[in-house]
């Protein structure tokens, strides 16, 4: 095939299909782009020539450029430091073992140890495009193992920038490796030094610039070059393109045009991220496969096996149950798409024979596949191999049940986000009692902390729906716009208590008619006040006279919203507030000592700080509305409300008495 557009029509019209079929049979569309490049490459159909001599393998490179500068975008100091136990500790020797034991496997049966360095890092990698968007699906990115498996997949993906400056050193000469090795280290310390310290505000009054202009053709194209331009920059200084790019994603993350570079860079990443990925399934010849089938299920095997024991081993040791731990390790057994990158890295250096290549390949493939399979059915494998684990989903339950247990005629609030805290606010005004359920433990246990009545639960599950007394509630609100989620939701509680009026929430009103004919009585679409419109119709179902909620809605606007000011902030609320320097809630608990026990809230001044006090918990009672004559006393949770700099600062002043 010759013909340049030939070429173009094949790759796109094979792109069309296979992802119209991966979303037909809910598979990422990945795992399609490989397959196809199986199919119309040089060793099957022979629709596309080689690589080398078609010239689009280097434009496939691309698609790693943007993977890399997406990961840079998110690429977030906060969040790491958040979450450092996990992302340093569990993932870093997750990471450092899978790559140091093939490495001295290699050694120890007389392979070059450069091999099995390289395998290794292959071998460390698992997919994060898979995975995350197989955990949101199930709605479990908060759940505990969610946020190891997070945690693990970040540091993969900042592992694979020092791997790609290794890999391609260690194919040097023995007698040239260690001065190689150093070089390379310190050309990607010079430029990371001169890109991250130089660069900052560069970057940042650059797109102020370009921003002013007001034209979204000149913000793509700026993007693109500044994208284009760094990775061209490290290539020149001997690294890699990916390199550039992963810092150029970093130094726009810490801008506020974060998230609309994120959505511009998006078509290009995804489109040629999937023409890397049909490249890659071009280099597998299947003959070569079928002939070494037992070789290829052997590669499949062994290093699934050897990473599930080893992750759940790590989770274990870092505390994790025992049916989390099997949660987590079978979610990240499987390859990853940096796996891909990092092996045609190895075969370019010839690290890897080319013998070696194609069932290494296969069995990457098939791991993969079965990504889907393992995630979907690690809840069944656990409870059938986990006995404590029934246990521990008994204890959980028992905890939502003691919060729902005394209540009656109450509300069954699931989410307890800015939406579900702002309707809780209503209900607290009116007496009316209610129970929430929530998955981010952080938001738990900072709302508990301050008197809420929050539990950790999965609304979507029908045994936590009982447990919370939906049979004896008056109503169900559900409070986060996913409609899947809350179709799942609405089943459950018509099961359960088929007159209980359900009020939702969701995005686009194209899902109103979906929720209405699965049993809601009230679908409100977001808009600038959707929390007034669900707290409005919340409040009447629950017999609040109409005048009444009339007027509470009055004067929440007459206050400016002065109500609905403050949330209590979750992880999941750092990629929507990047950038943004919004009014929070956080508790503060006065332990035995702290500056201010004994001192009035006039003598604190948290005013001059930016902060203010909303309430205070007393020996499990809150007072009334804190004055400046109140004083505090030891074991008092203090809720501030303020922006995240001023309540560090309140924070510190409350307890050490400083700033």
């Amino acid at each position: 095939m010759s013909n340049p557009l030939e070429l173009v029509l094949v790759l796109l019209a094979s792109a069309v299909l296979v992802v119209v079929l991966a979303r037909s049979l809910h598979l990422p569309p990945m795992l399609g782009y490989l397959l196809v490049g199986v199919a119309i490459g040089p060793h099957a159909l022979h629709w596309v020539p080689e690589s080398k001599e078609s010239g689009y393998a280097y434009l496939a490179e691309f698609g790693v450029v943007f993977l890399m500068f997406s990961i840079g975008l998110e690429f977030s100091l906060p969040k790491l430091f958040s979450m450092r136990r996990v992302v340093f500790g569990l993932g870093m020797a997750q990471v450092l073992l899978t790559v140091f034991l093939p490495t001295v496997g290699a050694w120890l049966l007389r392979f070059p140890w450069q091999l099995g360095f390289a395998l290794g890092g292959a071998l460390a990698m698992s997919s994060t495009a898979i995975v995350s968007k197989l955990l949101a699906e199930r709605m479990q990115l908060e759940t505990a193992h969610g946020r190891e498996i997070i945690g693990i997949l970040l540091f993969q993906d900042l592992a694979v920038v020092p791997l790609l400056i290794l890999i391609p050193a260690l194919a040097q000469p023995a007698e040239h490796l260690a001065p190689v090795l150093a070089l390379a280290l310190a050309k990607a310390a010079v430029v990371l030094f001169l890109i991250l310290f130089a660069g900052q505000k560069l970057m940042r009054g650059w797109f102020h610039i370009v921003a002013q202009r007001r034209s979204r053709e000149l913000f793509v194209l700026n993007v693109l070059l500044i994208t284009l331009g760094l990775a061209w920059a490290t290539e020149l200084a001997g690294l890699s393109l990916a390199l550039g790019a992963f810092l150029a994603g970093m130094l726009i993350s810490e801008t506020e045009y974060r998230h609309q570079v994120e959505e511009d860079i998006k078509p290009f990443r995804d489109l040629l991220l999937g023409l890397f990925f049909i490249t890659i399934g071009m280099q597998l010849d299947v003959s070569v496969v079928a002939d070494r089938f037992g070789l290829v299920l052997l590669l499949f095997a062994v290093p699934v096996l050897f990473k599930f024991a080893l992750i759940a081993a790590l989770s274990r040791m870092f505390g994790a149950t025992a049916g989390n731990a099997l949660r987590t390790a079978l979610s990240l057994a499987q390859a990853g798409e940096f796996g891909f990158v990092l092996l045609a890295q190895a075969g370019g250096a010839r690290l890897l024979d080319g013998s070696l290549l194609q069932p290494v390949l296969a069995a990457m493939l098939l791991s993969m596949l079965s990504a889907p399979f393992l995630i979907h059915y690690s809840d069944k494998l656990v409870l059938r191999f986990v006995a404590s684990e029934w246990m521990l989903r008994s204890l959980a339950l028992h905890q939502i049940a003691v919060s729902g247990m005394a209540a009656a005629k109450h509300v069954v609030l699931c989410g307890y986000g800015r939406t579900g805290q702002n309707l809780a606010r209503f209900f607290e005004r009116e007496g009316i009692s209610y129970v929430a359920l929530d998955l981010d433990p952080e938001r738990v246990r900072e709302a508990a902390a301050a008197g809420e009545s929050v539990v950790y639960g999965d609304g979507a599950r029908r045994e936590a729906l009982i447990a919370a007394g939906l049979a004896r509630a008056s109503a169900l609100v559900i409070s986060f716009p996913d409609t899947p989620a809350a179709l799942k939701i609405l089943h459950h509680a018509h099961a359960i208590n088929p007159a209980l009026p359900v009020i939702v929430r969701t995005l686009n009103d194209a899902d109103m008619e979906r929720l209405q004919a699965a049993g809601a009585a009230e679908v409100v679409p977001d808009t600038f006040e959707s929390s007034l419109m669900l707290a409005s119709h919340a409040l009447v179902l629950m017999g609040v006279p109409l005048a009444r909620v009339v007027r509470r809605v009055r004067e929440v606007r007459h206050g400016r919203y002065s109500l609905l000011r403050g949330f209590f902030h979750g992880e999941d609320d750092d990629a929507a507030d990047a950038g943004e320097q919004q009014p929070r809630l956080h508790s503060v608990t006065l332990t035995q000592g702290a500056y201010a026990v004994g001192k009035t809230l006039a003598e604190i001044d948290l005013a001059a700080l930016g902060a203010a006090v909303t309430r205070v918990r007393r020996h499990g009672r809150r007072l009334g509305e804190p004055g400046p004559d109140t004083r505090f006393e030891a074991g008092d949770v203090v809720v501030v409300l303020g922006e995240p700099d001023a309540l560090e600062a309140a924070e510190i002043r409350l307890l050490q008495g400083t700033k």
